[in-house]
């Protein structure tokens, strides 16, 4: 019973990330949520796994869900602002501690460890992840009811160099570029 009280602390605290809001819109016009776009990453990786059976799929969704639990309690830095802020990687550290310290501690340092290699970066499963993540980050731009100021010419850059390294990837990121520069041209 114990067990399973921290389970559900765990996913109690987790909900944060439903009200965690980000700087993209949805295609209705409001701020899509952490939950939301981690739960978009995961579909859209699951949908595409059948092209890369090469990779772990199951270390590939499991890394989808927890690549941003970090933004649980300082929120999510825009892709605009990423890059000025150098405390970024101690708070969502910190936030990953913090939150997977509520579980069993076998379960605690499962989730530890995804979420690790996903920052680490260095596995197949992780790069293909992270590419993905900056694609729907994509998407979601291009897709959403924006403010008539939004930079969609940021997009262009984003991320580019994590779609270098797969043939797929690549071809995603030139569909993605194409809907951008219809986005910029508007």
């Amino acid at each position: 019973m114990e067990k399973l009280e921290r389970y559900l602390a765990f996913i109690r605290e987790a909900e944060r990330l439903k009200d965690t809001l980000r700087s993209a819109h949805t295609s209705a016009g409001r701020h899509e949520s952490t939950a939301e776009h981690s739960w978009r990453l995961a579909l859209l990786a699951l949908a595409l796994l059948g092209e890369r059976p090469d990779l772990d799929a199951r270390r590939v969704v499991e890394m989808c869900l927890v690549h941003d639990l970090g933004e649980a309690y300082d929120g999510d830095i825009s892709a605009v602002d990423q890059h000025a802020d150098d405390g970024k990687a101690a708070s969502e550290r910190s936030a990953v501690e913090r939150l997977t310290a509520l579980l069993p501690a076998e379960a605690g340092a499962r989730i530890r460890a995804v979420w690790e290699e996903y920052e680490a970066c260095r596995t197949p499963e992780a790069r293909w992840v992270k590419a993905l993540d900056k694609a729907e980050t994509i998407i979601q731009h291009n897709q959403g009811a924006n403010p008539a100021d939004f930079d969609y010419a940021f997009n262009l850059n984003y991320g580019a160099a994590w779609f270098d390294e797969d043939p797929l990837l690549r071809e995603l990121r030139a569909l993605l570029d194409a809907q951008t520069e219809r986005n910029v041209r508007r």
